[in-house]
């Protein structure tokens, strides 16, 4: 996964902000359209996007809503228009913050490195009597520890962080074996299986890890 995906049509602006941002040591993915844009998160994901609205084709609004439909991944809107209606609209479809064009680097920067510390500074995620310890990848339920893999744990803390929300086949895979993995799809299915045998309490019939037909999967509180 990525960690920041810059959604700008302007090739100067987006490969500075490109080259300022890889200097801070993030992994960067650029895309000029908002159809480029929707492809790369949605095959693999990212863990902020910075997003401009003027973009030919599908605008900003559009892509802002596409991907909080998909999860809670923070949204940095950069934009020239600077209506109060268009504040407010990228602000209801979710976006975490809204900056004016022309902003400073700088500030911009420190803006994104307090979002990726507030992240990291979340140490446990927890659901009813499940916790993810974050620092250790470990899980409990009900008090008691379960054992699981590295894929096992991954796949279960995107379920819990986008809870209530199907998330489909395709993006739960590229999400955690990546795009240039040998894995066959399949593997996400089995382990699906194995994380059920774990959490539910009756795995044939899930309450927690729901199975959408036709789309993917969705957590239950």
């Amino acid at each position: 996964m990525t960690d920041i995906l810059i959604v700008e049509d302007n090739k100067e602006l987006c490969e500075l902000i490109c080259d300022f941002l890889r200097a801070e040591g993030y992994t960067v993915s650029p895309a000029a359209t908002g159809e480029k844009a929707l492809s790369i998160f949605e095959k693999y994901g990212a863990r902020l996007v910075l997003l401009d609205i003027n973009l030919p084709g599908i605008d900003g609004f559009a892509v802002c809503r596409r991907i909080r439909e998909q999860g809670n991944t923070p949204i940095m809107i950069l934009t020239a228009r600077v209506d109060r209606e268009d504040k407010l609209t990228g602000l209801i479809l979710g976006a975490d913050d809204y900056i004016e064009k022309p902003y400073d680097i700088d500030i911009l920067i420190a803006k994104i490195k307090g979002i990726f510390k507030r992240r990291l500074a979340i140490d446990n995620i927890t659901d009813g009597d499940i916790t993810l310890n974050l620092a250790d990848s470990t899980v409990t339920k009900s008090g008691r520890q379960i054992q699981m893999t590295a894929k096992e744990f991954e796949l279960l803390r995107i379920l819990i962080e986008n809870a209530g929300q199907t998330l489909a086949k395709e993006v739960l895979f590229n999400r955690i074996w990546g795009p240039d993995s040998e894995s066959e799809p399949q593997t996400l299915t089995v382990h699906i299986k194995w994380l059920r045998e774990k959490m539910e309490k009756d795995p044939k019939s899930p309450k927690h890890i729901v199975t959408v037909w036709g789309k993917g999967y969705r957590w239950e509180h």
